[in-house]
Formats: C-alpha cells, structure tokens, sequence
C-alpha cells in the first residue's frame, strides 16, 4: 500500500524543478509509505510521477517505485494490491517475459506494456489506483479499482493534469488555485461526505470506481474519461440471470467464493491480522481467514464504556471461540476525543462519519502487531444489511395509502416531539418487534421517522433516509446542490425493486464515498493496509446473482452471509441487533466537546466568507445542548468543515 502522486504538463519544464515539485508533492503523503520515497521525472515530456511505498509483497528494492518496465517504454506509480498477481505472473513467465522481483507492481507493470491497459484492468483482482506513462505515445493513464477502494484525485488547468492519493499532494504543485465549489459543499452537508465525482475544490475531481482517465498532453485536447468496470451493469446481468439452485447450494457456493477472496487476499511478507467488531461481516471474514491458517490468527477490537456503543465483549467472545490471538482496547473518550484535532489533515477535504473515530482508533491498536489488516467493509451493501432495507419498502407499501395531508400532519407531530418522549415512544413500539430485529437507537429512528413520513416516492424517502441536513441549499447562500445518482430516475429502470436500488445507490455512492473513505484514511494515517474481501468483485458478482429472499428473510437481513457464518460461530454469538460502529457523539457534544463545538459554531465563524447561513445551524445547536432534540450528526458535518476550513 502507498502513496501516489505526480502531473504531466504540456510545456514541459526544467528537471531540477520538476523533480523538487513532485518529490515535495511525495513528501507529504509520508504516513501512508513510511518505507522508502522515489521520484520518476522525464523533463522534456514534462512528466513527474512520485512514491512512497508501504512495502508489504517484494519488500527488496526489486519492489521499489515509480517503476520503469523493462523495455524502458513505460512508468508506473501503483498504490494497491493485485491478488491474482501469482496467477498474471505465470502467463508472463510462460510467454518468456522475465521479472527482476516478485513484486505484484512489477507484474501489473509488464502486463500492461506487453498486452495493454485494457487488458490488465479486464483481468486485474484486487484493490489499486496508478498512473501509467507510454513513453512512445505521449498518453499518461490514470485507473481505479473496480469498487473505489482505493482513492485517486485528479485536477486539470489548460495543458496540465496533477493527481494524487490525496489531495494534500495536489496542493503541493505550483499550479495549484484552491476555490472552494459551494455546490460541492452543499452535497457534503446533505451526505456527510463529497460526492464523487467531485472534491470540496472547483476542477478537482474524484476517478470514479471502475474508470480510466487517459491524457495526451501534446494534442492539446482535455482528458478523456471511460468506465472499464460498471456496477450497475452487474447489477442488470445479476437480477436478469439469478442463482436458482437451493438456499443450502447459494450457501455452499457463497462460502467457496467469499473463502477464495479471503485466502488470495491473505498473502503477504509482513504480519497479518483482521479488524473483528462482532458483528456478521467482520466475524465471517474471520472465520474464513482461521480456517485456511496453519496458525491463530490476529484479531481487533475496541470497545466503549458508554452503553450502546460496546461490542468489544461480543467480539472477545468470537476470537475465542475461533481460537484467534485477539487484542483489546477499552477506549475512555478522553483518548477518543483526543483523535479530533487531526481528522481535517487525514481527510483533506471536509468528512463527517464520526466513526472515523473508533476506525482510526482500531487501525492505531492493529498496527502495533501487523501492517496489513483484513476488514468486512461492503457486506451491508452486498447482502442489504442496513436496517433501511428491512423496514424501507414496508414503510413505503404503508405511507403511500394515507392521503399526504394526513402524512404531513403527522410529520409535524413527531418532528414537534421533544425530551424523553420519543425514548418512551419508540421503546414501547419496538418492543413490538422481536429482539433480534429492534434497531439500537430507536428513539433516534423515530425522530428520522418525522422527516420521511411525507416523501412523494420511494427515492424521495430514500434521500430522506440518507441526508444529514435534508435542506442543504439553506444552510450555504445562493448555492445551488450538485444532484447526483440518488435523483437518476434511471436507476430505478435499472432495477426496479426497491430494496435492491437502495442498495445498488448506496453502493456507487456511500460505499466508496464514505465508507471506503474512512477506512482508507484511517487506516493509511498509521501506515496500515486494510483489504476488503468482500468486494473482491466475484463475491460482489455473485451477490447480485442472489435473490433478494436469500438476503433478507423472515424479516432478517443479510441471510445467506449469516448461514455461511453459523458453519463456523455458533449463531448465539451473533444474534444480535444492528449496532455499527458508532461512538456517543451526542454527548460528547453537550459535554467534553461543547467548548469546541460552540468555538466553531459561534455566529462570527460560521459566517465567515459567507459560505455558511448561521442561522439554522445556531438553531440545531441550541435544540441540541438543551436536550429538546439530537442534531448531533448534522452538527458534526457542519464541525468537521469548520474544523477542516480552519486548517487551510
């Protein structure tokens, strides 16, 4: 795992300073290649590519970047991992294309010079984001993995083209003219996180999974970009061609899958351990990685005092009966909260999951024993594991039966609701509900209730469902909201069931925005690799072939991931309610954060440039200490822009 960075310019440059412009640009992605740093420049092509290198397969200089293929034709900075770079190497080595290492760069390196781009990405397991230059042809090439896990920035001005892991690296390059994109903004506050294709900056972007940029800059013609991988047309030829064996053979053939991604991406040359929270997909990824070890292996996990928010116990219980080597930490908030300050330079742009917390806490605690840590990431996506796809469609089938003005009357009713009330309310509703299917939080859901009850259509209560601030536009003057995936009325011709678009949507858009985001960043703050076998794309291919009765059934959801996982953990383990991996951020607020919070919320700050209108943001705040309300995740997307616009 690494860091990459670099630009092409069509004029070219003088080779003193190019080298000293990418290798500051290097310099600054340190944390997530602490091993070695290496600069690549051609002076009169006007290419510089920068490295730094977390070494984990070949870790000999034979593994080191940027990497010239043996021809001498090509140039690669890679940050990834190519599971299948054993299998790729013996059709290499078969067609009498020596190697000089064992590197999985160097394979992807050759393939590409020999066979082509196209081929490589056709072909490619794994999780990676490079750039590529063809000396003879002038074309630099910049690609992403088909999921997004792995990030890649790109900016363009007229006859250059900067990109990086990060964005703090493209702030390096002389060319840089920061402009915040108040419409970018707006989008952050609605989701808690920018939306690809776009950054917090006008005319820097975000390479969408599964796409390649290629840019020529001698034609003087602005990149080119094209999708080589495309998720939604899985999901089409999944739910056109289904799985029709029996639930057992789904089962069977699910575990032989999802065991061959754990064990590709076992492989390694430093320790190796597994992030384990208790919950399904962290526990199946642990299960599977403990049967195909000849030893125990290493597991994860911290936990919280505050009720609610632990699932440290569960773990330890899960470890142990698999028989794992399992470290501990019980986090007190005065450590938790001591991680705030630096969220703004890990993310370089503005972020609000704030289990952001706990993740970066967990990747700190795996790092002193391992360097590459396995993690269940994307198993709520694929096997409709969030508590919305139980209820959503039902909640749906139901509101679209009472007249709207009888909706909008209880929509005003509940958002009306204050103190303890909504607590009271929503426990004796979900006592209703079988234990293993109550939501944790229920008063929280009630609250989210208020705010979908008068959606117009399922996509609306969907975008309901997901926003932070639902009303955005108000909060940033005169901007007007980027509209994205979740208002593409094709989705919905795509795949009609709405379920299953919920979690095709929050696949192309949370997944890789947020979720794959977080881990990456916190993960790549303490020099730690995080692998996602869950996404190898053949599990996510194979899920979408699954009927949606073999992921949620009989009001259970993710179905079949937990028949694979009671083969190996006994199912009292791990029948339980959906917690996630959440912290008490609502009282932290009133309390240990409150000074904090109201320095970046007073009026003068939030007034500032005029990006922000203080006004509704002054009046969730005040709901919010006194009680009356919990506002706290919408506060907390509104602190983490402060916080990061603070640190400009």
């Amino acid at each position: 795992m690494c860091g990459i960075t670099g630009f092409s310019a069509r004029d070219g440059g003088d080779a003193e300073r190019l080298t000293r412009t990418v290798a500051d640009m290097a310099a600054c992605l340190g944390h997530r290649g602490p091993d070695a740093q290496g600069v690549w420049v051609d002076a009169e092509a006007g290419v510089a590519f920068g490295h730094r290198r977390l070494a984990i397969v070949d870790l000999s200089p034979a593994g080191a970047q940027p990497m010239v293929s043996r021809c001498g034709g090509f140039v690669l900075a890679y940050n990834g991992e190519l599971y299948n770079a054993p299998e790729l190497a013996q059709t290499l080595d078969a067609d009498g294309l020596a190697r000089r290492g064992h590197s999985d760069t160097e394979v992807l390196l050759e393939w590409c010079a020999h066979y082509g781009v196209r081929s490589f990405l056709e072909r490619a397991e794994g999780m990676f984001a490079f750039a590529l230059w063809d000396r003879a042809a002038r074309r630099l090439t910049l690609a992403r993995d088909r999921m997004g896990i792995k990030p890649l920035y790109w900016g363009y001005w007229p006859g250059t083209l900067v990109f990086g892991s990060e964005l703090k690296a493209l702030r390096r390059h002389d060319g840089w003219r920061p402009e915040i994109d108040r419409s970018a903004l707006t989008a952050y506050l609605r989701f808690g996180y920018v939306p690809a294709p776009r950054s917090i900056y006008r005319g820097v972007c975000k390479l969408e999974p599964g796409c390649v940029l290629t840019f020529a800059p001698e034609t003087g013609e602005p990149p080119a970009l094209e999708a080589y991988w495309n998720l939604r047309a899985v999901a089409r030829a999944g739910l056109a061609d289904p799985f029709t064996g029996s639930p057992d053979e789904a089962v069977t053939e699910l575990e032989q899958v999802l065991s061959r991604a754990v064990r590709g991406e076992m492989i390694a040359d430093v320790p190796l351990g597994c992030f384990l929270s208790g919950g399904i997909d962290s526990s199946t990824v642990a299960a599977l990685m403990q049967t195909q070890s000849p030893r125990p292996i290493r597991t994860f996990s911290i936990g919280f005092a505050a009720a609610g928010y632990d699932e440290a116990t569960a773990a330890r219980h899960i470890a142990a009966h698999l028989g794992a080597e399992h470290t501990e930490f019980q986090v007190d908030p005065a450590t938790a909260l001591d991680v705030v300050p630096y969220l703004p330079e890990w993310y370089d742009e503005p972020f609000a999951d704030s289990s952001q917390i706990p993740t970066h806490m967990v990747a700190k605690l795996a790092r002193q024993h391992v360097t590459v840590a396995l993690s269940g990431d994307g198993g709520d996506e694929l096997f409709a594991g969030y508590t919305r796809y139980v209820w959503a469609d039902r909640l749906w089938r139901r509101l679209r039966a009472v007249p709207m003005p009888l909706r909008r009357i209880l929509a005003a009713t509940l958002a009306g609701m204050s103190g303890p009330v909504p607590g009271a309310l929503a426990g004796a509703a979900f006592a209703l509900i079988p234990m293993g299917l109550r939501p944790s939080h229920p008063a929280d859901k009630l609250r989210k209730l208020a705010g979908i009850v008068d959606a117009e259509s399922p996509d609306a209560l969907f975008r309901r469902l997901v926003s932070v601030w639902p009303e955005p536009e108000q909060l940033v003057p005169g901007a007007i909201e980027a509209r994205g995936l979740l208002w593409d009325e094709g989705v919905a011709q795509d795949v009609p069931d709405f379920t299953q678009r919920m979690q095709l949507v929050d696949s192309l858009t949370y997944l890789p925005d947020d979720i794959l985001t977080k881990v990456d960043r916190a993960t790549m703050a303490v020099a730690l690799e995080a692998r996602v076998p869950l996404l190898n794309h053949q599990v996510v291919e194979f899920a979408w072939r699954l009927p949606l009765e073999l992921k949620l059934r009989d009001g259970q959801s993710k179905w079949a991931l937990r028949q694979v996982l009671y083969r190996h953990v006994p199912r009292a383990l791990v029948d339980r309610p959906k917690q996630g991996f959440s912290i008490p951020l609502a009282a932290w607020l009133r309390g240990a954060l409150r000074d904090w919070a109201e320095t970046m919320l007073a009026p003068s700050a939030l007034a500032e440039d005029g990006l922000l209108n203080p006004v509704p943001i002054r009046h969730a705040w005040a709901e919010h200490i006194s009680g009356r309300r919990d506002h706290a995740h919408a506060l907390w997307a509104v602190l983490m822009f402060q916080a990061w616009r603070e640190r400009l």
